[in-house]
């Protein structure tokens, strides 16, 4: 079987190609002086993640975490193209089925 991601380079060299999907955020943290005289300092904070490791289907809930966490910004469910289902609704007097 012929590997998709390999390339033969020639004299029994391979090169290896493989995808990656790097999902990354970024936070800027600024520091205003008491006095003034050395202005605004700002740090800049990148954070990456390779979603590549991780089966696609859980890709939106990873990505849902990694926003709560980094970003205090939370979208379970908001998004209408989300893949997140939410769990199904009962009547009232279906309170004795399971819920899942």
């Amino acid at each position: 079987m012929k590997n998709k991601n390999e390339i033969h380079l020639g004299f029994g060299s391979h090169l290896n190609v493989q995808t990656s999907q790097l999902v990354s955020i970024n936070e800027s943290l600024v520091l205003v002086t008491v006095n003034g005289t050395e202005g605004p300092i700002e740090l800049n904070v990148k954070i990456e993640a390779d979603f590549n490791t991780i089966p696609e289907k859980y890709h939106e809930v990873f990505l849902n975490i990694m926003t709560a966490k980094y970003s205090n910004k939370v979208s379970f469910g908001d998004n209408p193209f989300s893949q997140c289902l939410p769990p199904p609704k009962r009547k009232w007097y279906q309170f004795w089925k399971a819920k899942y």
